[in-house]
């Protein structure tokens, strides 16, 4: 990261001052950065201010890293050879384990994955999304993951892996990187990632393809272990839909070596005659030796007792009965048929079997039929297991939501999970792991952290030890009340709020009658069922215990809805927030889904999400969802369709500013009009794209987008450049008049939500009177010297930027991570502002309220000081 002098800091503390924000870009470029010239730059704008405040206009500017606008800022550090994970192998292994880490187990919107351990070596089977949040509140360390291994390619299993890689290419000095094994489709998956990873080394693929031997494919093999692949590939799909390349599944085979028998001492001295040595090495370690004292060759079998066989582990994924079907044909799987007393040449006991099918094929008769095969293995349900929606995985931030909730159920719904406990005895006295055969042993279904033990052998077997307690919404609340017993006063005063929102006679305090409490007319009369906004992440860079990557749903109940960004995880908050069921409806009337800039932390939901909606409307007559984002993206998606039906139409973010809209209206021309035009400011932050375009086809798709907003009940949704990488853009939406009850002709909200962005005119004048500004203020205002450097805003440049547009309401967002629970605030100039946090739903109707619950936040979390980061997360949080 570039660095910035101290005196900065000042300088720009000095020159916000200003009581409106200027309506001009001031670039900073660290490579040329020269403290006088911005000293003198710094005069210059100070002694225009002071005749502005004399009646002259003022000539202040926004202050930004161009470089780093521009793209150029990679080019600025320094080349990284990204350290591919190595280690020194201990074939002992006192140690070694099958661990199942729950990521989408609650919430079925991913695979689960599974940690397969060793001393010094680390294999994580699939990456859902989800898997870094998981792995940091249980304090599992993805810094010594070896190798990364996907039964299958698409958004399920391999949601996670971009932010895995990014995150590893993070840690460190040099950062590290995995080995990722796939069949061939995972080249597919690769390409796409291309397009928003820049670093290739990051990435070492070792794809494989269906064998032309029966033997399995042999992956990895050395002294600790041998993991070995079966490809399933099924004759025909489930319905016979086109032949994507996504339908590859895998089975993994990982066989641990024997363990040698016990060395006779006695019987190598006495009876063979070998003298202690060198030679009893070489005979453990299974070398033939001459004796010292007779003409014979000794063997290790003649000194060595019986040797124990080494455990086997098969992981299983069969998405389709179809796959399952293909099991039976598979010889290569013949010789694991065994039990534990079968002598026969070549026989192989299985020890645990985990299978990551959904319930669905694992339950089917043709799948109980192939579990009888293996006799006594231990058998571990781990796809989507109806016990396991009941408790909540990420329980560090479901507490959170809980106390939310408690303290204010208008802005933070009961969560979509919580509500499942109230049946658990039907739950558990239901027979979910049941086999249908009394020559199996107990099948299981798989819960977080659930051990399977390998090493050492007196412990072989299942291990509950680490399973997390499970957390109940009564639990968290107790907790709270022994905590702040006076919370419970404080939700009766927030309650009170709404009470009081027509009654006039009300005073209001002090702080939020200084500005803005003039109700805006579009509010007047506002029904509940006209639009919600749902934030469903409010953290930057990664995902947290407490926060998630951006993404918020705008919901307009009946006639469909938006997303606005799509970081990972996604679909795995809208379960948290609606519930299973509710999530999918939720997904199923998405009409429209709007991405700010490429930056893996705003999009690497959107596959998952789309690959759904595709789904859940498979033979349902419906439009494709429309995507408009930054023409990068384009790539990501066009190279993703190739394992996935993504069912959307894309729109580049610049055929959707305001003078291509005026291009439609005026019966075509430009579609990207005169906006990025030479001499035009913002020419130079934002480089075109190398990718043509169609303007045929974008002016179509612009009329299907216009077609869509009216559907919907919206008149605009206007994308507008803004200062933070290239292609970045904030969006301005509109709503349409309404009538109200008497008659009148009431106007439509507007809401405008920043992106990732330093301060800019653009910002201010497309907020300019709007109803909501949801704007991004990463750093406390301390460190503004780092919010510069990466185009992001402080907490009081983004409440300055909707104060000067004039908005009626300001929520924050995108918070650095090193503000776990709640940011550094400073309520003197909040008056008109919240800050929110993950599964906030702000009811257009509650705007009025909205600034009044912020001094609450701060009770709730009163003992809640900032965490330091880590070396590491600050690496990270570059990386990024």
């Amino acid at each position: 990261m570039p660095y910035l002098h101290k005196n900065l800091r000042l300088l720009l503390l000095l020159s916000s001052k200003s009581s409106s924000f200027p309506l001009s870009l001031r670039p900073f470029s660290p490579r040329s950065f020269s403290l006088s010239t911005l000293f003198s730059s710094s005069s210059s704008s100070m002694e225009n201010h002071e005749a502005a405040t004399n009646g002259s206009k003022s000539s202040n500017s926004f202050v930004f890293n161009k470089r780093r606008a521009e793209g150029f800022d990679k080019i600025d550090k320094k080349k990284r050879n990204l350290e591919r994970k190595t280690q020194k192998l201990n074939p002992s292994n006192t140690i070694a384990y099958a661990q199942i880490l729950g990521t989408g187990m609650d919430t079925q919107d991913t695979s689960s994955s599974v940690l397969l351990f060793f001393d010094k070596q680390r294999f994580i089977f699939n990456a859902g999304e989800g898997l870094q949040r998981f792995c940091t509140e249980h304090k599992i360390k993805l810094s010594k993951i070896d190798h990364v291994f996907l039964s299958r390619v698409c958004s399920e299993t391999a949601g996670g892996l971009p932010g895995l890689l990014l995150t590893l290419a993070g840690i460190g000095e040099e950062g590290l990187s995995v080995n990722v094994w796939g069949p061939s489709d995972l080249n597919y998956l690769v390409d796409a990632m291309k397009s928003f990873i820049p670093r290739a080394a990051m990435v070492h693929t070792r794809s494989f393809g269906p064998s032309s031997t029966p033997d399995p494919i042999v992956l990895v093999n050395d002294e600790v272990v041998k993991i070995s692949a079966i490809i399933l590939k099924p004759c025909h799909s489930e319905e016979d839909s086109g032949n994507k390349s996504g339908e590859l599944s895998v089975v993994y085979v990982c066989e641990l070596p024997e363990i040698l028998g016990k060395f006779d001492l006695e019987k190598a001295k006495k009876i063979f005659g070998v003298k202690p040595g060198p030679k009893y090495s070489k005979l453990q370690s299974g070398e033939s030796v001459k004796s010292d004292e007779r003409d014979i060759t000794v063997y290790p079998s003649d000194v060595m007792g019986p040797s124990l066989p080494g455990p086997i582990v098969l992981l299983v994924d069969c998405p389709t009965e179809s796959h399952a079907e293909e099991l039976f044909s598979v010889k290569s799987l013949e010789s694991y048929y065994s039990c534990p007393d079968d002598q026969t040449d070549g026989a192989k006991f299985v020890n645990c079997i985990i299978h990551l099918s959904p319930s669905s094929v694992t339950s089917s008769p043709t799948y109980q039929s192939w579990m009888n095969k293996f006799h006594s293995s231990q058998h571990i349900l781990a796809g989507h297991q109806r016990k396991n929606m009941a408790f909540p995985i990420l329980k560090a931030s479901s507490r959170i939501t809980a106390r939310l909730n408690c303290l204010c159920p208008q802005f933070f719904p009961a969560p979509g999970f919580w509500p499942q406990l109230a049946d658990m005895s039907m739950i558990d006295s239901t027979p979910w792991n049941k086999c249908s055969s009394s020559n199996l042993a107990e099948s299981i279904s798989a819960e977080n952290l659930l051990k399977f033990n390998l090493r050492p052998v007196a412990i072989r077997g299942i291990d509950r030890s680490c399973i997390p307690a499970r957390l109940t919404s009564s639990e968290v609340l107790d907790e709270l009340f022994d905590e702040i017993p006076e919370i419970k006063d404080k939700c009766g005063e927030i309650m009170q709020f709404w009470n009081k929102q027509h009654d006039k006679t009300i005073i209001e305090k002090l702080w939020l009658t200084e500005s803005n409490t003039v109700l805006p007319s579009c509010l007047e009369n506002i029904r509940r069922d006209d639009m919600e906004i749902v934030i469903l992440g409010t953290g930057s860079s990664q995902p947290s215990k407490y926060r998630n990557v951006s993404a918020i749903y705008i919901d307009l109940f009946s006639r469909g809805s938006l997303l606005l960004d799509c970081g990972e995880g996604t679909l795995g908050q809208l379960k948290r927030r609606y519930g299973l069921n509710g999530a999918d409806e939720a997904v199923r009337k998405l009409r429209c889904i709007w991405i700010s800039h490429i930056h893996a932390d705003h999009h690497t939901g959107l596959a998952r999400i789309l690959a759904l909606r595709s789904k859940l409307l498979k033979g349902v007559t419906h439009e494709p969802v429309i995507v408009v984002g930054p023409r990068p993206l384009k790539r990501f998606l066009d190279a993703y369709q190739r394992l996935e039906d993504l069912d959307m139409e894309f729109l580049d973010c610049r055929s959707t500013t305001e003078t291509s809209w005026a291009s439609l209206e005026n019966g075509g021309g430009d579609a990207e009009g005169s906006l990025f035009s030479e001499g035009i400011p913002m020419q130079s932050v934002f480089k075109r794209s190398d990718i043509p375009t169609d303007n045929s086809s974008v002016l179509l798709c612009l009329k299907n987008l216009k077609k869509v907003l009216s559907e919907i009940g919206l008149d605009d949704l206007i994308s507008f450049p803004v200062v933070h990488c290239p292609q970045a853009y904030g969006v301005v939406i509109k709503a349409a008049e309404r009538v109200n009850s008497v008659g009148e002709r009431i106007p439509g909200w507007k809401m405008v939500y920043s992106g990732d962005t330093r301060p800019c005119p653009e910002t201010v004048e497309a907020s300019r009177d709007a109803t909501v500004l949801i704007h991004e203020a990463t750093f406390e205002d301390a460190l503004i010297e780092e919010a510069l450097a990466k185009n992001h805003s402080t907490t009081k440049e983004a409440i300055d930027v909707g104060s000067s547009a004039n908005a009626y309401r300001i929520v924050l967002t995108h918070f650095s991570q090193r503000y776990p629970k709640i940011p550094v605030i400073d309520e003197s100039h909040m008056h008109n502002t919240c800050i929110a946090f993950d599964l906030m739903s702000i009811n257009m109707a509650d705007l009025q309220v909205l600034p009044k619950v912020l001094p609450y936040f701060k009770t709730l979390f009163r003992d809640e000081m900032v965490e330091d980061e880590d070396a590491d997360g600050v690496a990270i949080e570059e990386a990024w």
